[in-house]
């Protein structure tokens, strides 16, 4: 099966979202990752070794969960494009 080409404007259109998409993403775990690690008031300047490793498994949980979300978003997406194909093919007799 080939992969259709997109033309460049369509192209730049996907590329655009993705980025806005990521960067949404980026930021929303940062928030959320700072907001459940780190102190209101800072005590020193560094992370100390509970904030490193509270934001390191935040950091996970954050992107497996996203990985986990896509990956179902993407495969109900994929059952309903399947559906669509079967309801549009002729019947046979």
């Amino acid at each position: 099966m080939a992969v259709p080409q997109l033309d460049p404007a369509k192209l730049q259109l996907v590329q655009d979202l993705e980025i806005e998409m990521m960067s949404d993403m980026y930021n929303r775990l940062v928030g959320a990752c700072h907001r459940k690690c780190i102190p209101v008031k800072y005590h020193e300047p560094e992370l100390g070794k509970g904030e490193s490793v509270c934001l390191d498994r935040c950091v996970a949980k954050y992107l497996d969960v996203h990985e986990r979300i896509g990956k179902k978003l993407s495969n109900m997406s994929q059952g309903e494009a399947e559906d669509l194909t079967k309801m549009n093919l002729p019947e046979k007799k």
